[in-house]
């Protein structure tokens, strides 16, 4: 069917069916529209609780947490798993930074996902969708399905699907003020929000605006990042020897050389070794919190055009700014093959030399702008068949995201090369580029060996220096998601247990994606990681079927039991088609007692980004196992020997200096990519559970649900330890033909992109206790305790031996055993209200780091060596009090992290830029906030 005659043509058969029900129930007397649509069915009005694993957060819940966003909220819940995209790596790249993403069951955020009223939210080229772009004050609930629901709802519902609802027919406006910042004394954040709405009898308007502002903190402000990613007990080992103070090398001695304090630049003689003493803590330039800034406005247009058919509208508004820096570029003159001419009037020994220069006087900073605009119609309404309703929809989405990044301090190549070339003193004493027979016009010297904060000739804190070495780059990019979909649902005919319900829907979906880095980039002649143009697209048309068949209703040890089964089909242009289904069912046997369990086929599609996506640098650490001194070494051995690397060759990092610890970074970029024969994954899902809601103990609800999850076809990056092991280590020659490696034996260039060579089984539990307490004479008390237990995270990978075996990823870093939040709520009365929170992870096994604690040295794992270091569990406490005062308002004082937690530092790995073990959950320290709210 043809783009755009679909949702017609089932509206032309709709609206004739549903005008002459209007007309009979003109007769009969009018029928309320208000048919509720719950998450994990598409059959409107049918029974849905406790049917499936489904967490709801309230209004009343968001407004006690004093989150800022709809990602930090979801971030604490014991199920979600750590981002990899957050404010707290200002090393991330590319269109995604700056968004708020949420991973469930540590599978990625792309396998998640997210609707708002039901209707896909836009994502990026790489598949994420960023749940910041929706004000707070617009949301009346979420709706977390913890489940796989590819069957009902399409690509990308592996683990779970966040379902936003909106408020709407809002009578009113209310507005509100919220600051808040750390202990520390930064990291302000500045929330201005409200809403307005009008409504009648047939429909109402709905408005939600906001505006938040966080600042960015400083990686120098934090104790386990101000004395560089080694932490406070091992200060300057974590520093860099491509420093602010510059070196070159002198191959007479074979030493490093830096100007002493207060030398002559131009005199061999003031120049010393190059020592720890000289080297470069990054994170003094580097935030440990980028900066945001996002303005959003989201309305609901919610009308009854008649008594049996409604008009629905969505439409959001959002504009998002982060700002990101990090430590000038460490320039190393050897990679750009740009050194300081013998012939520059700033060389001190007249002949060409190598030198390494971190640019400090320039931070690199980077901008991202995103705007979205997003526009959701629809027509809804119901009709009676056989005196039972059969509701329908048509409607039609058009989500747009526009990017566009500015970022400033890489260095251009076309201006280093004849900055650090010859050059002269003209007749007014001043330098000039070139020679005084063929001078270099615009072209301004550069003297690298000239210390941070050192004037003169050449200098880099020189303004006119700056300016010819440092363009502003700009990257733009675009992407479209449209959707036309229709949907039927209604009673077939009657069972003895009940109504047999169906739901059955068709949609098409339209993908297209551009991210155009800036030129330099894209022609390599800047510092900056290289990336070239991502650009392409996708359409599916999807049919799916949704049956509810009530088998026992009322009898003994069944008071219900119900089977719910769908299905649904795709055919995607790029790849082909596919059929994914889903079954589930819920069992009663005593009133108080709910069973339940579903088995679900799930999928996801390849990105635009995965299938389309340009050419990306990156400086990766990894271990060299060519290398002696690493854990797993085959050093001369026939494949690293063949590949002329010396057997008693150690592993070269920044600055082509030895490692002393793995993953050591490289001194060089590395290059990744897309494959655009990527095909789609897929999952098999099972969930089991248990209700019970005690008659002993009135308000309470216990909980207890098993899952497991196998992925297969698992789109992956392929890593560069990953191939350094499939060549040297188990010998595949075909792996070794993307790696580079220099005279000296480092590897000096690789590629590695994506595969569909993947596989990943997960299980565990969730355990959730809800009590409310009978009103007591101090209040009434409500109690909310989640509870994540990971008992298996295994991915495939292979042993020394070349065979196949799952390699346990549970309590890794990010992979805690066990995360839980218990929430007490106390209302005093009806003016005051307080919120205790508290969050658990339990411990995780950091990696071994050479001259760090290492508490199992001698631990193997699927007999290989693999020593950890493992670190202790951590709790935070967040505190919420507020006022109902008699003008109708609320006054909120409240404190995240109150006893200021600091958790230990984890070396080996985290998502994160600093030594910090995963501050996506971790707090950085203790933030204090006042909330004002006004009603009117």
């Amino acid at each position: 069917m043809r783009k755009g005659l679909l949702p017609l043509a089932v509206l032309t058969a709709l609206v004739p069916a549903a005008v002459s029900a209007q007309e009979q129930a003109t007769a009969t007397g009018a029928t309320n529209l208000d048919r509720i649509q719950v998450t994990g069915s598409r059959i409107r009005g049918v029974e849905i609780e406790n049917a499936q694993p489904i967490l709801t957060v309230s209004r009343e819940q968001i407004s006690r947490s004093g989150q800022a966003t709809v990602a930090d909220l979801l971030q604490n819940i014991s199920s979600a798993g750590s981002p990899s995209i957050s404010r707290a790596d200002a090393l991330a790249s590319g269109e995604n930074v700056g968004g708020y993403y949420i991973d469930i069951r540590n599978l990625g955020a792309t396998r998640t996902l997210v609707l708002i009223n039901g209707v896909r939210l836009g994502a990026t080229t790489g598949g994420f969708q960023d749940l910041s772009q929706i004000p707070v004050s617009a949301i009346e609930r979420i709706d977390i399905l913890k489940d796989g629901a590819s069957a009902l709802y399409g690509s990308d519902a592996i683990a779970a699907v966040v379902n936003v609802i909106t408020r709407s027919r809002f009578d009113g406006a209310e507005a509100s003020v919220q600051y808040g910042q750390f202990s520390d004394g930064d990291g302000g954040e500045t929330i201005y929000s409200g809403s307005f709405g009008t409504s009648n009898e047939r429909g109402g308007i709905t408005i939600s605006a906001e505006f938040m502002e966080a600042d960015p903190i400083l990686a120098g402000n934090r104790f386990f990042s101000a004395f560089g990613n080694a932490g406070p007990d091992y200060p300057g080992s974590g520093f860099s020897p491509v420093s602010q103070n510059g070196s070159w090398f002198d191959e007479a001695t074979e030493t490093w050389l830096t100007l002493r304090p207060g030398g002559n630049p131009a005199n061999r003689a003031d120049y010393v070794p190059h020592t720890a003493a000289f080297n470069a803590n990054a994170n003094q330039q580097m935030f440990v919190q980028t900066g945001l800034e996002r303005k959003s406005v989201f309305s609901n247009i919610n009308y009854d055009l008649t008594d049996r058919i409604s008009f629905n509208s969505d439409i959001l508004y959002n504009k998002r700014s982060t700002d990101q820096q990090i430590a000038g570029y460490p320039y190393q003159s050897l990679a750009f093959d740009t050194p300081l001419s013998g012939d520059s009037v700033f060389n001190p020994v007249g002949e060409d030399i190598e030198f390494r220069r971190r640019l400090w006087e320039v931070p690199r900073t980077t901008r991202s702008e995103l705007t979205t605009f997003r526009v959701v119609a629809g027509l809804s309404g119901y009709f009676d068949v056989n005196e039972r309703p059969w509701d329908w929809n048509v409607s039609y989405a058009n989500n747009r995201n526009e990017v566009t990044k500015t970022g400033h301090g890489d260095a251009s190549l076309l201006a280093t090369a004849p900055a650090l070339g010859p050059s002269f003193i003209d007749g007014s004493g001043v330098a000039r580029c070139g020679t005084v027979a063929s001078p270099i016009a615009g072209c301004i010297p550069w003297n690298p060996l000239l210390p941070f904060g050192v004037s003169g000739p050449g200098s880099l804190g020189n303004a006119e220096v700056q300016d010819f070495l440092f363009p502003t780059y700009t990257d733009t990019g675009e992407t479209s998601s449209k959707i036309y979909s229709a949907n039927l649902s209604g009673g077939l005919f009657e069972l003895p247990a009940g109504d047999f319900g169906f739901a059955f829907g068709l949609e098409r979906r339209e993908e297209t994606g551009r991210f155009v880095p800036d030129a330099f980039n894209q022609s390599g002649n800047s510092t900056g990681l290289p990336a070239t143009t991502t650009q392409g697209g996708y359409e599916v048309d999807e049919a799916y079927l949704e049956l509810n068949i009530p088998l026992l209703a009322d009898v003994a040890f069944a008071q219900e039991l119900t089977l719910n089964l769908a299905s649904r089909y795709s055919d995607y242009s790029n790849f082909g088609d596919t059929t994914n289904s889903k079954a589930s069912f819920i069992w009663r046997p005593i009133d108080s007692v709910a069973v339940r369990a579903t088995w679900a086929q799930g999928f996801r599609a390849p990105s635009i980004d995965n299938l389309y996506g340009g050419i990306g640098g990156s400086f990766e650490s990894y271990t060299d196992p060519c290398s002696v001194g690493v854990p797993g070494s085959v050093a001369g051995n026939a494949a690293c020997t063949s590949a002329g690397v010396s057997p008693t060759y150690v592993q070269l990092g920044q600055g082509l200096v030895p490692c002393t610890s793995w993953p050591c970074q490289t001194p060089d970029q590395f290059l990744s990519g897309s494959n655009p024969d990527l095909g789609p994954e897929a999952s098999i899902s099972r969930t089991a559970g248990i209700v019970w809601s005690p008659g002993f103990a009135e308000g309470l609800t216990l909980s207890l649900d098993w899952y497991n999850y196998k992925l297969s076809n698992y789109i992956i990056q392929d890593s560069v330890n990953r191939i350094l092991r499939d060549c040297y280590v188990l010998g595949d020659a075909s792996r070794c033909a993307g790696i580079t490696r220099a005279a000296d034996g480092h590897i000096s260039g690789m590629f590695f992109g994506l595969t569909n060579l993947g596989e990943l089984e997960t299980e565990g539990w969730d355990f959730g206790a809800r009590y409310r307490m009978a009103d007591t004479a101090f209040g009434g008390f409500t109690f909310d305790w989640q509870t994540s237990y990971l008992a298996k995270y295994d991915t495939l990978t292979q042993n020394s031996a070349g065979e196949n075996i799952f390699v346990g990823g549970a309590g890794d870093p990010g992979y805690f055993r066990i995360k839980s939040t218990l929430s007490t709520n106390w209302e005093i009365n009806e003016d005051w209200n307080a919120t205790w929170n508290m969050r658990y992870y339990s411990g995780i096994n950091d990696g071994c780091v050479a001259n760090r604690p290492c508490s199992e040295p001698d631990r193997f794992q699927n007999g290989e060596t693999a020593p950890r270091n493992r670190l202790g569990s951590n709790t935070f406490h967040n505190l919420q009090v507020s006022y109902n005062a008699p003008w109708d308002a609320t006054v909120s004082l409240g404190v995240d992290n109150v006893f200021d937690r600091e958790a230990a530092i984890l070396f080996n790995g985290g998502n994160v830029s600093t030594a910090f073990p995963y501050y996506p959950e971790f707090d950085i320290g203790r933030f204090m906030y006042m909330r004002y709210t006004q009603r009117f």
